[in-house]
């Protein structure tokens, strides 16, 4: 195989059948020049090679998606790096059209595949939507994936399954490490906006997601990563117009997620449903809050040094999270 152009980082904690699964797809893709690096966090060291272009880096114990992603792209040379949950399965032309929509488009980092429920023909996402205080949500979520087959401009990609351009990478840096796991596509996403780059939705490029598999579609730790995480990203990239707004905001959603759990909707009611009081939402809210308090210094460094690389001005950013919004009662109530 000539060098790769591509390398695709696969981060596991729950090494078993999906990521045989999610392997034995890249193994049929039509795009040939691409390696495969999966990134074992499950501490056991059980991940196994698939094929000739994959390699596995074992880690004593779980770097967080965040830390096994950048350990991938420092372990590779390739034009390009891919980013694909061990619980996806890749179409056999999903590098095929990444790759040629990124030739295409000079001015984008980052391409956003289209990533469908597994075993439906309902999406998961198209990119990535924000809210007001800070929350991101997955563009076309739980609609038709037909409603979304024309490409098109997104703000960013979900780190589901991604593709981010080395240029870009190297200007902006890799994945916040602080993040750990949940968020850190955002603020990547959001960093590259500010550095003026670009961002496409491939419609063609698809891929079978089975969502929130490792760590559970509503449980403590991800209550709790989401919501420090979201702090996270405001304080790192929200100008001032946009900043004032998010504790308003987050009150507003909170109160939505308090109608939703009373109707039975929402990730909040999945929550309970999963066994765990309600009651210990608020306590993690609490536990995020300060948290980031604890953080506040160096959160408010990565803001400067954010601010003094930028390639745009914050009416041109507030302008592009107005265009990709999505309502706090709409984040509350998936």
């Amino acid at each position: 195989m000539s060098d790769p152009i591509v390398t695709v980082i696969v981060p596991t904690l729950a090494v078993g059948d999906a990521l045989a699964d999610c392997l034995s797809s890249l193994e049929l893709q039509t795009f040939d020049h691409f390696d495969v690096v999966v990134i074992d966090n499950s501490g056991a060291g059980k991940a196994r090679v698939y094929g000739d272009r994959t390699r596995v880096i074992v880690n004593p114990r779980n770097a967080g998606f965040a830390g096994a992603v950048n350990q991938g792209i420092r372990s590779s040379r390739a034009a390009y790096v891919a980013t694909l949950n061990d619980d996806a399965i890749a179409d056999r032309r999903w590098l095929e059209a990444l790759t040629a929509c990124a030739e295409l488009h000079p001015q984008a980092g980052m391409f956003a595949s289209k990533v469908r429920l597994m075993g439906t023909l309902t999406l998961d996402s198209a990119g990535m939507l924000m809210a007001a205080d800070g929350s991101s949500k997955q563009r076309g979520h739980q609609k038709p994936a037909r409603d979304f087959a024309d490409a098109s401009e997104t703000l960013f990609p979900s780190g589901s399954a991604a593709l981010y351009r080395r240029s870009m990478l190297d200007e902006i840096g890799l994945f916040d490490e602080s993040f750990f796991v949940y968020c850190e596509d955002v603020d990547l996403g959001l960093r590259a906006r500010w550095a003026g780059w670009e961002c496409c939705y491939v419609p063609d490029a698809v891929v079978e997601h089975q969502y929130s598999y490792s760590a559970g579609r509503a449980s403590p730790l991800k209550a709790y990563y989401v919501e420090r995480n979201r702090l996270y990203t405001v304080l790192k990239n929200f100008p001032t117009g946009l900043l004032w707004r998010v504790p308003f905001a987050s009150l507003w959603r909170y109160l939505w997620h308090l109608a939703a759990i009373v109707a039975g909707q929402g990730t909040t009611n999945t929550f309970r449903r999963s066994g765990y009081s309600a009651v210990l939402l608020p306590i993690l809210v609490l536990r995020a809050h300060a948290t980031m308090l604890g953080h506040l210094p160096s959160l408010l460094a990565e803001r400067r040094r954010i601010r003094a690389s930028r390639r745009i001005h914050s009416r041109q950013f507030t302008a592009l999270i107005e265009k990709h919004k999505i309502g706090v009662s709409e984040v509350a109530w998936l």
